[in-house]
């Protein structure tokens, strides 16, 4: 069963489980009966189990749906900073050195939501900040409760060295399956190109040479029928109109080649859409979605490819519709995500959506993006000239 389990669940129920074990000692030393210790008053009981509540509900929300991209939003970054003070309260609340405890355990969490110099300094910290507690509270001599410290301190950097270890293999995981997806997609579009070239090449042939020679056999056989009587007429006419129907089957079968040697991109774009972690994917397209240009049908799938890096490493999001559709001789690839978005005089162009734009007017196409901030990502390319008419079955007729 835990080999179907991934790092980022293994360390959720981890986390989860030495949460609930922190409960018994903590329930031990605020309801035993203990001889010459006085019982803490009622109301600092309730400050404590409502921050050791706290502390759960945090973890257990930080740990939702961790990214091996490393991207957190404030507010999740904000939720860090209440689970830290959450388990500073349980140590100061109950005069014991369970908080430290509970920060080994978003020692855990800390590297999938900050980066790493920013995660070692806020572990350290807030490790420190319970040295008052062995000091003061405690009563354990300085050296002691530093020593006690800089212990649990150790502990916490041990798990937070393994959990970032788990995230860089979550991360080289999810790159690997996102070369695979791009290699499938790549190595798909190159088998129709090269379909499509082997179509173009024989219909050429085949209007090359059959086509160019049953011509020349039409004239001669049209010029015999002039000059030839009786019964020899009649065969050559009878020849002519042969030579004349094989030279319309040769035409209708090199149209027919020709008609049929378009791309389908949406067996392109499905590779890309499947088995994305933390993202599900909604793709809507035509199908089949029939592209006449290689380059063309290349420049829409590293589009696509783009708009979903962007949605897993930058967006935040949990979901991410695509729409690719035949409008007016164009391809047109709407997409918008339920990310965090942002406004658009904020957010700074990357590498990626530079090379969409220039991809796109290579060819003449546009990208249209618009953003607010809690409304998510949206974009729409367009590249005109990338259609082909193809025959429909039933009454649609030419689609």
């Amino acid at each position: 069963m835990l080999g179907h389990l991934s790092h980022t669940r293994v360390l959720r129920l981890a986390g989860l489980f030495t949460w609930a074990l922190v409960s018994l000692p903590l329930i031990y030393t605020q309801y035993a009966p203990e001889e010459g210790v006085l019982q803490p008053p009622a109301s600092q009981a309730a400050w404590l189990f409502a921050s050791y509540l706290t502390f759960g509900g945090c973890y257990f929300w930080l740990t939702r749906g961790l990214s091996a991209g490393g991207h957190a939003s404030w507010h999740d970054r904000a939720v860090l900073l209440l689970l830290t003070i959450s388990a500073l309260a349980v140590s100061y609340l109950s005069a014991t050195g369970l908080g430290s405890i509970l920060m080994m355990v978003a020692a855990g969490v800390i590297p999938w939501l900050l980066n790493k110099r920013v995660g070692i300094v806020w572990l350290i910290l807030s490790q420190l900040a319970v040295f008052p507690v062995y000091n003061l509270i405690l009563g354990l001599p300085l050296f002691e409760a530093l020593l006690q410290s800089l212990l649990y301190g150790g502990f916490s950097m041990f798990l937070f060295v393994t959990s970032l270890v788990a995230r860089q293999q979550t991360q080289a995981r999810e790159e690997q399956r996102r070369l695979n997806a791009e290699l499938r997609a790549t190595r798909l579009l190159l088998a129709e190109s090269a379909r499509v070239n082997e179509r173009t090449r024989i219909s050429r042939e085949l209007h090359d040479l059959l086509g160019h020679h049953l011509t020349a056999l039409s004239l001669n056989l049209e010029v015999a029928g002039h000059i030839t009587e009786g019964q020899a007429q009649e065969h050559v006419r009878q020849a002519h109109t042969l030579a004349k129907l094989l030279l319309t089957d040769v035409r209708e079968a090199v149209s027919q080649l020709r008609e049929s040697g378009a791309i389908d991109l949406a067996a392109a774009l499905r590779p890309l859409t499947e088995r994305v972690p933390s993202l599900a994917i909604h793709l809507d397209m035509d199908d089949p979605l029939n592209v006449e240009d290689p380059e063309r049908a290349h420049v829409l799938l590293r589009c696509t490819q783009e708009i979903i890096t962007n949605a897993v490493r930058h967006a935040g999001a949990g979901n991410l519709w695509i729409q690719v559709r035949r409008e007016d001789g164009q391809v047109v690839i709407r997409a918008h995500d339920d990310g965090i978005g942002g406004e658009l005089d904020e957010i700074l162009p990357g590498n990626g959506l530079r090379g969409m734009r220039e991809r796109l007017a290579q060819y003449g196409g546009s990208l249209e993006v618009s953003a607010r901030r809690g409304d998510g990502f949206r974009l729409r390319v367009s590249l005109p000239g990338a259609t082909t008419m193809m025959l429909a079955s039933g009454p649609q007729g030419v689609e």
